[in-house]
């Protein structure tokens, strides 16, 4: 077992307690038991930390950007040879199994060098010279970043938002989820006593200390994975004081298997992984399955054989779980309502998977579900039910199956299941979506290389990729006309126009 952790904000190279003592506790949704507890930072705290990373910026933006991606690659390769970050931590405080979360940390290494083979070129300055004259493109640093991150990936979740920030010339407050702060706060503010002071700080608190932070003028992007309402509240924030923001909300993400798909154990493996790790509480999961009515029947049969093959709900620090307990008993209450109001609508709740003997008591516990015969309409199909409860829906043509898919006002991510690569693909362009993955979903379909983020609810702006890092960053032209050169006739009015 873990002995207790209990942390401070990390806030311009210290450890910082609250000025009050006040501390948000963590109790593990395994057994309800105390993991550890946070300091909650005060407003005060929080205009701190925002001082300390306005104060750095300009210094650490300064920095060659290859010193900057030295700097941050050699501090999270120190912290995780130490190998005092584990997944056992994160499977005590939000559930996920210790095997999947020891990659959360291999994750962050791996990104940040993705990230330190881009920032070169997406920091670069870029030269015109044509019979239009001299224009200088640079690419700056956008400032302070307030970087708010949920609880279902902790340490992956910062680190799309933090790393990217860094190397690309900012400084970074970040305020991770109450639900799950530990294993982030411990891991980040060790990688933040390497760095320069100010450049990367962590606050815990509740919506005083998140609305602080993104009310703060000096903050010049805010960047947030979460929910709408959350988003709404943020997004008002970032309007009165006309600062920009990269949002992903989740998704609604439907998978459209084609009548030409590999059926068999493999395709239902993949689909029941691609619904439930993480007990579904993933944004790029499966939420909605479309099957050609003719497969409906025999699909399902096939889903709960596999989910009896390779999921094992129970305590996610033994080895073998495959799926741990929800994130909190109100997340439990209300998909078992989800479930059972499915019930009353007339479809058909099939439990599936196998249940350890050896639950804790007092734990979140919840056994995954398969629901068909929904209409569309129904709260489960209609909305991101974020758990371990999936409707499979019949269809009769493609054509249908894409706008039933498109029907919702998520659009995050997607899967298109077809031995015809080109016609999964053809399916795919028309699904109006962030990503869409082909023969795949969720984790196994994931590229560094592209960068994913939502439509509609699901939010605007990209991780991943170039475009991820670009984000981070502001051009700013810098334009010297040949009109303007000594000896040209400037006309005071003339619209720009190119040399003939």
């Amino acid at each position: 077992m873990l002995s207790f952790m209990d942390l401070e904000s990390f806030i311009n190279g210290h450890a910082i307690p609250a000025p009050d003592g006040a501390r948000l506790i963590t109790l593990s949704p395994i057994d309800g038991t105390r993991v550890g507890s946070v300091a909650s930072a005060s407003v005060e705290q929080v205009g701190a930390a925002i001082g300390a990373a306005r104060a750095a910026q300009d210094a650490w933006g300064r920095v060659p950007v290859q010193s900057r991606v030295a700097q941050v690659q050699t501090a999270i390769a120190e912290v995780i040879s130490v190998g005092a970050q584990t997944g056992q931590l994160i499977a005590s405080e939000m559930g996920k199994p210790a095997g999947e979360a020891d990659g959360e940390f291999a994750f962050a290494a791996r990104f940040a060098k993705f990230c330190g083979e881009k920032a070169e070129a997406v920091c670069a300055d870029e030269w015109i010279d044509d019979d239009e004259g001299t224009l200088l493109r640079v690419a700056e640093p956008i400032g302070v970043i307030a970087a708010i991150t949920p609880w279902n990936a902790p340490v992956i979740l910062a680190a799309l938002k933090v790393i990217p920030a860094m190397m690309t010339g900012n400084t970074v407050v970040l305020k991770p989820s109450p639900l799950a702060p530990l294993a982030v706060t411990s891991f980040l503010s060790d990688i933040a006593s390497r760095l320069p002071a100010g450049v990367l700080n962590i606050v815990n608190g509740g919506p005083e200390a998140g609305d602080a932070l993104v009310s703060d003028p000096r903050v010049d992007l805010i960047s947030f994975t979460g929910g709408p309402a959350t988003a709404r509240a943020i997004g008002a924030a970032a309007a009165r004081t006309i600062r920009p923001t990269v949002m992903e909300l989740g998704g609604n993400d439907a998978a459209i298997l084609l009548d030409d798909a590999d059926w068999g154990e493999e395709l239902a493996e993949r689909v029941i992984f691609g619904a439930f790790l993480t007990s579904g509480q993933v944004c790029m999961a499966i939420k909605r399955v479309f099957v050609p009515r003719s497969h409906h029947d025999d699909f399902v049969r096939e889903l709960v054989r596999a989910a009896e093959r390779v999921l094992r709900v129970g305590d996610p620090r033994v080895d073998g779980v495959t799926m741990g307990p929800v994130i909190s008993d109100d997340a439990r209450e209300r998909l078992e309502k989800l479930a059972e109001s499915s019930r009353t609508a007339g479809g058909t709740v099939i439990e599936v998977g196998t249940i350890d003997d050896s639950l804790e008591p007092g734990g979140h516990w919840m056994r995954p579900k398969l629901v068909t015969g929904l209409d569309d309409d129904h709260e489960l199909v209609r909305e991101e039910q974020f758990g371990p409860v999936l409707p499979i829906l019949a269809y009769d043509t493609v054509e249908e199956a894409i706008e039933r898919a498109n029907s919702v006002e998520h659009g995050l991510a997607s899967s298109v299941w077809s031995k015809d690569a080109d016609r999964a693909q053809a399916v795919a362009r028309q699904l109006r979506v962030g990503f869409t993955f082909i023969n795949c979903a969720n984790r196994a379909g994931v590229s560094l290389r592209a960068p994913m983020g939502g439509r509609g609810l699901s939010g605007h702006g990209r991780e991943f990729g170039d475009l991820g890092l670009s984000e981070y960053v502001q051009n700013h032209s810098i334009n010297y006309p040949l009109a303007a050169h000594p000896g040209s006739i400037m006309a005071a009015n003339r619209y720009p126009v190119a040399a003939s």
